[in-house]
């Protein structure tokens, strides 16, 4: 059996009411406690001495302010075809499915996250080891060029997930939720 066939992942983004993502390689909106939920949610381990994965695409490895690159307490992955260096410490890989394969041998990693961008988004919605989608609903449009993946609401349930807060939140006049879906 292929390695990756057990290595389960999961996927967080926050997304406007248009579907967007990302505008000029920046979030188009400035929501902190969404970047905390963030941060909380891929940092967040229980067995001591692991840490988590963070994977993303070159986009959004360089959209990242250069103060906080690598994202701190993380194992930082980019998939890239077309960087040859990163700096010490952050994975470089060709192909999601290669840094899968590789993670997956790493016993001081406990979870893995795809952070974006839309073309990881869109390989991690279609396939069978993307077990989760953290996904915050933004109850407004931005003015977006990248977006996220459309994807068969069908192949997946909506679950109450610990340390994910319920209900609307509201920060900066902008309202919005978390939702997690888990792959039927």
């Amino acid at each position: 059996m292929n390695p990756t066939d057990y290595m389960a992942y999961s996927l967080i983004a926050a997304v406007s009411k248009n579907g967007g993502i990302g505008y000029k390689g920046n979030l188009p909106w400035k929501i902190k406690k969404e970047m905390e939920y963030f941060n909380l949610m891929t940092t967040l381990v229980n067995v001591k001495g692991a840490q988590n994965a963070v994977i993303m695409g070159r986009g959004t490895w360089q959209s990242i302010p250069d103060k906080y690159r690598p994202l701190k307490g993380r194992i930082n992955v980019v998939i890239s075809k077309t960087l040859n260096s990163v700096p010490e410490g952050v994975l470089l890989y060709a192909k999601l499915e290669e840094a899968l394969k590789s993670l997956y041998l790493n016993d001081h990693i406990e979870k893995l996250w795809v952070i974006g961008g839309s073309g990881l988004y869109n390989e991690a919605v279609n396939d069978k080891n993307c077990k989760k989608l953290f996904i915050t609903k933004i109850d407004q449009e931005y003015l977006c060029d990248t977006f996220f993946p459309d994807f068969d609401i069908r192949e997946f349930e909506e679950i109450n997930e610990p340390n994910v807060p319920k209900g609307i939140q509201e920060d900066n006049g902008i309202k919005y939720e978390f939702k997690v879906f888990k792959r039927l």
